[in-house]
């Protein structure tokens, strides 16, 4: 079994939660990849540098000067400061992003129908399993934070959420040239909550299995909303991609939470 981990939310700017995640994930046994956000720490950052944050559908507008604070805060201080205390648990952690190895390579979304421009935010295009795998095969366990790029220099802010599926499929697939077949990839999106809640205030009302049905009914009846929409809508993704197993769960509990799945047998 493989496991790809992906955190986010405020797990990532608490000191306390992201500790205890990562003891968590140094449990973990067997081949494992990290993936983390980090967009609290850059809307504090941009606001301390008088930069404006903006939000559509859960998803950040990215202009040249977002671009450089998501820059300097994924690639920079929350990539190394995770690989860091990664290495001060034993597990030899590397730092990437998109760019490195030409690991994911996206396209710049075009402006929407509504007339939305997100700016410098990545679509990814293709995804490099084997450069992942060659990295895990000698021992390596990546940390990937959400940055893509063009293929022509540009740097591409992308959702973790997506890029985590993004991995997750790509380590899914045969690889013929290294001889790999992978048995099982499961991929876990982790934050501050114990799953997706009927009411994020209660922490009683789990929701324990979402099939792709329910996932509309409960985006219909707004009690899906913001970014708990992209994070299902990529779950989905993966699960049809061939990823074998999804979960939405906390920093406590990386076997429990809401079990994300395409029907309900």
């Amino acid at each position: 079994m493989l496991n790809v981990i992906k955190v986010g939310g405020a797990v990532v700017e608490e000191p306390k939660q992201l500790a205890a995640l990562l003891d968590e994930f140094a449990k973990v046994e067997g081949p494992k990849v990290l993936v983390h956000g980090g967009g609290r720490s850059a809307t504090k950052l941009a606001a301390q540098l008088g930069i404006e944050s903006r939000m559509v559908g859960g998803r950040r507008i990215t202009d040249a000067a977002m671009l450089q604070v998501v820059t300097m805060v994924y690639a920079g201080l929350v990539n190394k400061n995770i690989v860091a205390q990664l290495q001060a648990r034993g597990i030899n952690a590397i730092g990437l992003t998109g760019a490195d190895l030409n690991l994911i390579s996206a396209h710049r979304r075009p402006v929407t129908p509504e007339g939305i421009d997100f700016g410098y935010v990545g679509d990814v295009d293709f995804a490099d399993g084997e450069s992942l795998f060659q990295l895990i095969s000698m021992g390596a366990t990546p940390v990937v934070a959400p940055l893509t790029h063009d293929g022509e220099g540009q740097l591409l802010n992308t959702n973790a959420d997506t890029m985590a599926q993004t991995i997750a499929v790509a380590l899914s697939k045969p690889i013929a040239d290294v001889n790999y077949s992978p048995d099982e990839v499961t991929l876990t999106f982790c934050f501050e909550l114990p799953g997706v809640l009927r009411d994020p205030a209660d922490p009683t009302t789990l929701i324990p299995i979402i099939t792709e049905d329910y996932f509309q009914a409960l985006v219909a009846d707004g009690i899906v909303a913001g970014g708990m929409i992209p994070k299902l809508e990529n779950a989905f993704r993966a699960l049809h991609a061939g990823v074998a197993s999804i979960r939405i769960t906390n920093v406590n509990n990386l076997e429990g939470g809401t079990v994300v799945t395409l029907n309900n047998s």
